[in-house]
């Protein structure tokens, strides 16, 4: 059975720790057309902050 040597700091167990928000990804919702998208990233239909970037094909 695993025991560890040594205690983690704070710090140490936070840095290994930083990935985990990773994986529930916060959404946000687009000023003009409403759409969820991820935060940061263009909305599925072209848009982001507002404005459309991408021109989408119907």
């Amino acid at each position: 059975m695993a025991v560890q040597q040594n205690r983690k700091s704070r710090a140490k167990r936070g840095m290994r720790r930083a990935h985990d928000a990773l994986s529930n990804p916060t959404l946000a919702q687009d000023r003009e057309t409403g759409t969820t998208h991820r935060r940061h990233h263009v909305a599925p239909d072209g848009y982001y902050r507002g404005r459309q970037i991408v021109e989408v094909d119907d």
